[in-house]
């Protein structure tokens, strides 16, 4: 469906942008899609209007300034046409950049005259149904999850690459900072260590000497580091986000937080081992919160979230004790249970015949743990001499 166009008369042969065959076909893919989608809810257009949908359709693209919740642009679907709603201001770099040459139309406005002027424009006299449910269009913003998940093979690929950056950042920063830096000074080393690979910190957490046994979503403060410190981000690519925990500690480790640490790590390894394919999260669900009862933490899970599916939004998909949905092949997890103040996380994939770890460790310290006679490696705390 997408048609090439002839890149603007003035960029040399240094500025063209370099089309990829297999972001064309994903694109022309979901197109596809949302023209089969607008036939079953017999709606004439598909208004996008947030980051993790704009995103989506474009195979990767950044609609966002430097990952805020501010978008630079919508995209008004039609079965006919996909056109870019934006300002003079933000076209060129669209179209000369991440969008060029992948059959997108421009409708633009000056700067100075409000969006939603635009918007109103092209959506008037149409059943238009849209992610924000602006103006006159229909919320259907639900429905969109089941078009943005399980991811296809490039969003698997693509997600493999972005897990191993997001893990080497957090070991990494793990492994070097300075004892006694504070908790804000760690959290500005691994932002570092993340952009350099192009990746957005979407979520940082950096917990010294167990202020997360009660603040289980700490904000990183003027703290500093004396005896432990657990290090937990997401970070986004391409649209697609991962989530990576470790755990680092000067000198002996505190017997309380060994102990707790053992119990997070079997109740993550079981919540992994047990994200199948078929199964409802209810059930995934049941075996995490037997490994909590079983070492005498049975109310340990209503403290803090454990886990959720996680892809072009931070959170798809909350696994949560009743919760009737069902897990399929191509859905990424992220598991991030805690026990006080130890905290594990690592990002997953579900395949047709288990799980691939998409958070691999480097240089760090591991340990076994063994589910229904499967061995499973997992991350242990890393020692570090002051």
């Amino acid at each position: 469906m997408a048609s090439l166009v002839e890149p603007p008369p003035f960029q040399s042969s240094g500025e063209l942008p370099v089309i990829s065959p297999e972001r064309a076909n994903d694109i022309d893919q979901k197109h596809a899609r949302v023209t089969q989608f607008l036939k079953e809810n017999r709606l004439a257009a598909l208004l996008l209007q947030r980051p993790a949908n704009l995103a989506w359709f474009t195979s990767g693209a950044d609609f966002t300034r430097q990952g805020s919740s501010e978008t630079t642009a919508s995209l008004f679907l039609m079965p006919e046409a996909r056109v870019v709603l934006t300002s003079n201001v933000e076209s060129g770099q669209l179209f000369e950049g991440t969008l060029a040459g992948h059959g997108f139309q421009l409708k633009e406005r000056p700067w100075h005259e409000p969006h939603s002027v635009l918007v109103d424009d092209v959506c008037r006299g149409r059943q238009v149904g849209s992610d924000t449910g602006c103006g006159r269009t229909t919320d259907i913003s639900a429905k969109l999850l089941d078009l943005r998940l399980p991811l296809n093979s490039l969003e698997c690929e693509r997600l493999r690459e972005l897990g191993l950056h997001v893990a080497h950042a957090v070991e990494a920063t793990a492994r070097n900072f300075e004892h006694g830096i504070t908790e804000a000074e760690i959290a500005a080393q691994l932002a570092h260590r993340l952009l350099k690979h192009n990746v957005l910190p979407e979520r940082i957490q950096v917990c010294a000497d167990g202020i997360s046994n009660r603040f289980r979503h700490w904000t990183p403060s003027s703290d500093p580091v004396e005896r432990f410190c657990t290090l937990s981000v997401i970070g986004r690519r391409e649209g697609l986000c991962a989530g990576v925990t470790r755990t680092v500690c000067f000198g002996d480790i505190p017997d309380e937080l060994a102990s707790a640490y053992q119990i997070a790590l079997m109740t993550q390894a079981t919540g992994m081992f047990f994200s199948q394919a078929g199964w409802p999260m209810s059930e995934t669900w049941k075996r995490v919160a037997r490994i909590y009862e079983k070492f005498g933490h049975t109310e340990e899970w209503e403290f803090a979230d454990q886990a959720e599916v996680i892809g072009y939004q931070p959170c798809e998909v909350r696994v949560t004790p009743n919760s009737d949905f069902v897990l399929q092949a191509g859905m990424p997890m992220f598991w991030h249970p805690s026990v006080g103040s130890a905290n594990v996380g690592d990002t997953m994939l579900i395949g047709p015949n288990g799980l691939e770890v998409l958070t691999p460790t480097e240089q760090w310290p591991m340990s076994k743990v063994d589910v229904k006679g499967a061995p499973i490696l997992r991350p242990d705390i890393l020692q570090r001499t002051i």
